[in-house]
This record gives structure tokens, sequence and C-alpha cells, in this order.
């Protein structure tokens, strides 16, 4: 045996192809709306109270859940807009949304346990699921409404399932679940003992008269979900990993060990930025936020129809994908090289959220770019057709 060989899951790893696009991107000097780099402004108050905090010397480590300040500003919000019924002790503050889900998972699943996910998927979450041994079911969702049936999806269930993982607004598809698929989902759960995992990153980019709703809203739910956010999205301050899961106290306080074994605790000058933009921003601000983001949609949306791709428009989150079968190419990443090459717009090919490499015939382009280069972008676009 060869001691200096890669473990068995690095050897199935590869670079993901939104990086891989975001190169290309790069390499052709093109428009990037591949990766969700949300280049829109920063609340000044979470800018300012974190450099305050840096000059305070406000930089060693915190406690492992995170600051009380924040934690107890995310549980008070989250009564709040999410309609969850928690504290401070619910909640861990962690490095990223990606770092809670990656720290819940840990704390609640073991390596051949079973977890159904919805397709198409966002694959952070079925990369960590991959890391920690953990065997997936997958669901086709069914376009456009990206619906299910409950019926087909029970049949995926096995004495070794343990949980489900819900993404709303999702992404790449932008699917907001209803009240009444969360409720079948609730009865699911329930009846086969199931925890809910549930990626609400994209919270407050709801359109078109859509709500969102937190599955852990549910009473039937609240003792079984883990909900994951954060405020990379909301604040436009996707570097700075500031994310958290709300859970019952004693997962919370499992996931939190594992977040001190992987990295500690979230920055701490930024945790402090965060907990500003919480208590200080006025409802106002998401409205706005929302309502330019929708705007983008629109535009975007338009430009592809135009360029002879079919957008699913979608509900919430700040993506979408297009219906590509117009473009040159048998695979979805020859259709996305196509489209940077013709137009000099980065997309990611519709392969990398499903593990089949279905999706072919899609492309998923981001709007969360400033005005300048939304309209740029749309106008590149439009000239392949």
């Amino acid at each position: 045996m060869d001691n200096l060989r890669l473990s068995r899951f690095a050897g199935t790893l590869s670079q993901s192809y939104i990086r891989y696009m975001t190169r290309e991107c790069e390499k052709a000097g093109g428009i990037n709306l591949s990766q969700g780099v949300c280049d829109l402004h920063t609340p000044e108050t979470v800018v300012e109270t974190a450099k305050t905090a840096i000059d305070a010397g406000f930089n060693t480590y915190t406690r492992c859940s995170g600051i009380q300040e924040l934690r107890e500003a995310i549980a008070k919000k989250a009564g709040t807009f999410n309609n969850i019924d928690c504290n401070a002790d619910n909640v861990v503050v962690t490095a990223g949304a990606t770092g809670a889900f990656y720290a819940a998972a840990m704390a609640l699943l073991d390596p051949e346990d079973e977890v159904i996910v919805f397709e198409p998927y966002y694959g952070y979450h079925v990369n960590m699921l991959n890391a920690l041994g953990v065997k997936m079911k997958f669901y086709r969702l069914h376009p456009s409404e990206w619906s299910f049936s409950i019926a087909e999806l029970e049949k995926l269930v096995t004495p070794r399932t343990r949980g489900i993982l819900i993404n709303t607004p999702g992404n790449p598809s932008g699917k907001v679940f209803s009240l009444a698929e969360l409720k079948e989902l609730a009865g699911l759960a329930n009846s086969r003992n199931l925890i809910v995992f549930t990626d609400e990153i994209y919270e407050y980019f709801v359109y078109s008269g859509k709500k969102h709703i937190s599955p852990a809203s549910l009473p039937e739910l609240k003792d079984r979900t883990v909900t994951v956010s954060g405020y990379s999205k909301t604040f436009s301050i996707t570097g700075w990993r500031i994310g958290y899961c709300i859970c019952p106290e004693a997962w919370a306080e499992a996931a939190s060990c594992v977040g001190d074994i992987v990295y500690v605790c979230a920055p701490s000058p930024l945790q402090l930025g965060v907990a500003s933009g919480i208590k200080l921003l006025e409802p106002e601000y998401y409205g706005e936020l929302c309502n330019s983001l929708q705007h983008r949609r629109d535009k975007l949306c338009s430009a592809l129809e135009h360029a002879g791709m079919l957008p699913y428009i979608p509900d919430g989150a700040y993506y979408v994908l297009a219906a590509t079968s117009s473009i040159p190419g048998e695979k979805s990443p020859e259709k996305a090289m196509y489209v940077l090459e013709k137009a000099g717009v980065a997309s990611v090919p519709g392969c990398a959220f499903y593990h089949d490499k279905d999706g072919d015939n899609l492309l998923r382009f981001c709007f969360a770019r400033n005005d300048e280069i939304i309209a740029e972008a749309c106008k590149r676009l439009v000239s392949i057709r």
C-alpha cells in the first residue's frame, strides 16, 4: 500500500464547474455570471462596526458558538421574521452557512446513513455529505414549477434514511417551497422519524408574491429541524464567512463542538459587524434589496429569452436556470463555453446540479451583480442570436 497516496475521498474530488467557469471567465476577460459573487452594496453599519471592533482590538477567539450579542440578534430575528420559536442557546454562529451545514451534519449523521436530496441541488451540500460518508437518495424535482410527489418521495425512504435536505429559496432553481408542500414533507418526516436540514441563505430574496416559510416554524417540525442560513448574501459579504444554524439545544451544543474542531470560531470582529446589521437595519433595507434583485432577474430573463434560451423564472434566490437546446454543444459544459466565447458571459453547466450528469440542456446564470454589469451582460447575451 502506498502510504503517500491521497485519501479515498480526496481521490473523488475535482474542481467545481462554478470555480472552473470563473477561471475561464477571467482568462477570457468576460462577465462572470457563474459564481454567486454578489457585488452589491454592503450596509454601512455592518462595515463601520466591524472596523471599530478591529480598531478596538476585538481580534481574539470568541466562544465556539459565537458571541452572545450575535446569537441573541439571530434568535430575535428568527422569531420575528421566520416565526421560529428559539433562543440564543439554539443558535450556533459558524464560518459561513457552509460551515453550519457541515457542523450540523457531522454532529447528527453517521457514515452510511442516508439523506434524501432534491435535485437540481447545490453542489456543496452533496460534496459535504460525501465527505462524511453519508449516502444520498436523489429526488428530481419536476420543472417548471419544480414540484414533487410525496408518494414518489416516500418510496426513497429506507430503514437507513436519517434525513431530508431542503433548500428554500433554492439554488440553482429558485424554488420556494409552499406551506402545503412543507406540510406534506412534515408528515413524511414525522411518520418516518427523519431529521430535516433546511438551507435558507436566500430567505430575503423571494419574488412575484411568493412568501418564504421556514420549515422549523411548523410546530410538527420544530424539534427535528436544523435551519441553516447566514448573511453572506443579504449583506453582500460572501468573503466574511458569517453563517449560523438554529436547532434543538442538544444538537446546537454538538454542532458547536464540531465547529470548534474544524475552524475554532467565526471571525470575531465580523461577528459584531453582522450583529449591528441585524439589529439596526430597517425592514425597508430588505424590501429594497429584494426589489432590486427582482428587477435584475426580469432583465436577465428577458435577455436570455431573446438569445434563444428559455429561462425558468425563479421565485427566489438570485440565479436563473435556462434551457439551451438552441445553443451548440452536446453537453452543458460545451454550451457554457460556447456562450462564454461568443458573448463573453460565464455561466455554470447544468450538469453541476445533477448526480447523474443530467442537466445537459441547462445553464445557470447569477443576477446578483450591479446594474451596469447586468446591463452589459444582457446586451452581450442578446447578440448571440
